[in-house]
């Protein structure tokens, strides 16, 4: 006979982890496609700036594979799966697969608007956060706010003339 649950007693209420949690399993969706597309373009990147995209893509997923743990884990503190197929993170992402490989320009301009949509699935999720009083998830999402956004800014420097 399977082991009854313990019930979750750490200030939040159930309602509220709920929602913070499934807010936090599309941030997942989001970041994975993101750790996806970075390393997709980071294997298959070609042209001029070769050397330069193939290292800066490489720091991008390496950081984003990071994230991936620490959101996934925040989602089961909260008493709740973490979402973890292919088909979970499709339904679930704000952001789309590229098709095709991209010319180099290309792949900047979709990396920088993945970074920004990953950014506003985590701003969208900080007023539930903050009503429920929540700051461990607070934090977790006001980092990658700024990891997110640095690097769309970083990327599309990339794109000014």
């Amino acid at each position: 006979m399977p082991a009854k649950p313990l019930k979750i007693d750490i200030g939040l209420t159930e309602k509220s982890r709920g929602k913070i949690a499934a807010g936090l399993s599309g941030l997942l969706a989001d970041s994975y496609t993101l750790y996806l597309m970075t390393h997709n373009f980071h294997w298959n990147v070609k042209g001029p700036m070769f050397n330069s995209l193939h290292q800066m893509f490489m720091t991008q997923y390496t950081e984003q594979w990071g994230a991936l743990d620490q959101i996934a884990e925040r989602i089961r503190a909260l008493g709740y799966p973490a979402p973890g197929t292919y088909a979970q993170f499709a339904k679930l992402a704000s952001i789309k697969e590229v098709d095709g490989v991209p010319a180099a320009m290309d792949m900047v301009r979709h990396l920088v608007a993945a970074q920004e949509a990953t950014a506003r699935t985590a701003r969208k999720l900080l007023p539930v956060v903050d009503e429920a009083d929540d700051q461990p998830t607070a934090d977790l999402l006001t980092q990658r706010l700024d990891v997110h956004e640095k690097t769309a800014w970083m990327l599309r420097s990339l794109l000014e003339e």
